[in-house]
């Protein structure tokens, strides 16, 4: 019997498709401290990953892990050269949340396009007639342009979503062939400064590495239409948060949707929270019961492929 322990809570489907399964042994640990958690990981074979950070001072104590499996397709919390030294596999929820991240992104673009907290607002004050003698700064999405950054299983679904609001797509991902992005709809960028030019809205959907890390700052929001707004459901720190703020101070750029942080949660100090400019959600992308439920069902069957050496190799991160 191999013990498993469940690093944070996740729906329970995927802890009843472990805990049905006579071969596993299963352990939810929801406090997240180092301290415990290097108390606690000593004693499993396997180990499935939601928030929490695992390093090589919390894996170094762990000398029967044999498997991580990520709840989501993101690892930068996870010590990958310590897995690599270690042949500890890494394992992620390679076919499911991509739907509910691709709506999130088009939920932030609507609600700053059409201004949703200020119609809002002027219902339930009692202010219904106010919007006729203001000026407007909503906007429609037709014919407006949008670059998408990443071009995996979030910006395929995304580019259906968008060319469905008749909007023209752009696409930068160094990695996707020109033919793939023209079949989708889509019109290759390869030069992401002339892409950031030309568009109205970007969205950011790439891993956070060294590569990706303050990828958009203000430098490059300086090139950007001052109308613009930019949509980061990504990774905090793809985007510079602090020269996101400026650049909205200083009508830069027009506005931003912001799902992920530098620092999650936000600091109380972090002026973002009080900039109207932007539009703030908890990380909460993949945050609806199907996507939860798939992630949690995908997070547990490759623990179990993984032991039945079944697993798929689209789901082993290649360290």
């Amino acid at each position: 019997m191999f013990k498993i322990g469940i690093i944070d809570k996740i729906h329970q489907d995927g802890i009843s498709l472990l805990k049905n399964n006579p071969k596993f042994e299963c352990e939810l640990v929801e406090d997240l401290s180092k301290e415990n958690l290097i108390s606690k990981l000593p004693t499993f074979d396997g180990i499935t990953l939601r928030r929490g950070k695992i390093d090589s001072e919390i894996l170094e104590k762990c000398k029967k892990l044999k498997v991580i499996s990520r709840h989501g397709v993101g690892y930068d919390n996870v010590d990958t050269n310590f897995l690599k030294k270690n042949n500890i596999s890494l394992l992620i929820t390679g076919t499911t949340a991509s739907a509910s991240p691709a709506e999130h992104i088009m939920f932030m673009m609507l609600n700053i396009a059409k201004e949703k907290n200020f119609y809002d607002q002027s219902v339930r004050n009692g202010e219904f007639g106010m919007v006729m003698h203001v000026e407007h700064k909503t906007f429609e999405l037709l014919d407006k342009k949008i670059l998408i950054i990443g071009f995996g299983r979030i910006g395929r679904k995304l580019i259906k979503k968008c060319l469905g609001f008749e909007m023209q797509v752009y696409v930068y991902d160094p990695f996707v062939d020109k033919k793939t992005i023209e079949s989708l709809g889509g019109k290759k960028i390869d030069n992401l400064e002339n892409g950031l030019k030309e568009v109205d809205i970007v969205s950011l959907t790439v891993p956070l590495n060294s590569e990706t890390k303050n990828m958009i700052n203000l430098e490059k929001m300086k090139i950007m239409k001052k109308t613009s707004i930019i949509i980061n459901i990504s990774r905090g720190g793809i985007v510079n948060e602090k020269d996101l703020n400026e650049a909205l101070n200083n009508g830069i750029i027009y506005g931003a949707g912001l799902d992920v942080f530098e620092e999650e949660p936000p600091s109380d100090s972090s002026p973002l929270l009080k900039n109207k400019k932007v539009l703030l959600s908890p990380h909460a992308a993949t945050f609806t019961k199907e996507c939860l439920s798939d992630m949690a069902v995908q997070t547990a069957q490759n623990i179990i492929d993984f032991f039945e050496n079944k697993i798929k190799q689209s789901m082993i991160v290649k360290l």
